[in-house]
C-alpha cells in the first residue's frame, strides 16, 4: 500500500517539512511526535547520567528565533494529511510551549486534552525547580469525530510513567517510554490504522505501532538515526521469526 510516493510500514530519511508535502490529503489516522524543542539541547551532556560515548551524534535542533515558523510549517502539513476522524499527540517541554499552542490554534486544530507526563527525574538545578514533566497536546480536526477507545474506566490527564534506560547500548539522545507510546496508540487507533511520526528520533513510535499491529510511516532527518531505527525494526522481525520456530 502506498501513500503518495511512500510505502507504508517504512521509514524515510529526509527533512519532514519537505517529505510531508508529498503525502496525500487525509491519509493518516494518528500522528504521535516529539519534535525538536529549540532549547540548545546537548545530547552528550554529562548530567544526563549516561555514557556519552554510546549516544549517537546528529541531533538536529531548531534555532529559537525560527521555532514558531517551524511549528506552523510542520503543523500545517500535519493538519492536511490527517483524516477528519484522526488525532495528533504532540510532545513539548515548557520552554517553547506557547509557540506550539499558538501554531495549533492558528492552523485550526482543536485541543481535546492537555496531558501532563510526569517522569522520575530531571536535570539538576540550583535556582529554580527541577523540571520533571512534559506536556502532551492531544488535538483533533473534528471534536465530534476523532477516535477514542476508552481503555481505562477513568482516564486522567496526568500520566506517571518512568523514563526507560538503554543500559550498555548504543542509543539516540532521546527516547519515549514504550508504555507511554503504547497507551496513546491504544486510546487513539485501532489495528490496521496508519500511525505517523514526522520526527522519529529513536523510532519508538513506529516500533510500538508495529508491535500493536498498526501500519506505520515515519520520517527522520539524521541518517544515523534512520539506520538505528531500521536495525530495531529488523530485530523485531527476527525475534518474531525465532518465536515461531518449533
Amino acid at each position: 500500500m502506498k501513500l503518495g510516493e511512500f510505502e507504508i510500514d517504512n521509514i524515510y530519511c529526509g527533512d519532514a517539512l519537505e517529505l510531508m508535502k508529498k503525502l496525500p490529503d487525509g491519509c493518516i489516522d494518528l500522528i504521535i511526535t516529539d519534535p525538536p524543542f529549540a532549547i540548545d539541547f546537548k545530547a552528550k551532556r554529562s548530567n544526563y547520567n549516561r555514557d556519552k560515548t554510546r549516544v549517537l551524534e546528529g541531533y538536529n535542533e531548531i534555532p529559537k528565533e525560527r521555532y514558531y515558523e517551524f511549528s506552523i510549517n510542520w503543523i500545517s502539513q500535519a493538519y492536511r494529511v490527517l483524516k477528519n476522524t484522526g488525532s495528533m499527540f504532540v510532545f513539548s517541554g515548557w520552554t517553547n510551549l506557547k509557540d506550539i499552542l499558538n501554531a495549533l490554534d492558528e492552523v485550526g486544530f482543536i485541543t481535546i486534552n492537555h496531558i501532563i507526563w510526569k517522569y522520575q527525574f530531571g536535570v539538576f538545578t540550583k535556582r529554580k525547580f527541577v523540571t520533571s514533566h512534559y506536556h502532551i497536546l492531544f488535538v483533533a480536526k473534528d471534536e465530534e469525530r476523532y477516535k477514542f477507545n476508552k481503555i481505562e474506566h477513568y482516564p486522567e490527564d496526568v500520566w506517571i510513567i518512568n523514563r526507560e534506560y538503554w543500559t550498555g547500548k548504543i542509543k539516540t539522545p532521546t527516547k519515549l517510554p514504550t508504555a507511554l507510546v503504547r497507551k496513546i496508540i491504544l486510546y487513539a487507533s485501532d489495528e490496521g490504522d496508519i500511525v505517523f511520526d514526522p520526527f522519529l528520533g529513536s523510532g519508538q513510535v513506529v516500533v510500538v505501532a508495529k508491535a500493536l499491529k498498526r501500519h506505520f510511516l515515519g520520517f527522520e532527518i539524521v541518517p544515523e538515526y534512520c539506520d538505528f531505527i531500521c536495525e530495531r525494526l529488523k530485530n523485531m522481525e527476527m525475534n518474531l521469526l525465532n518465536s515461531k520456530e518449533p
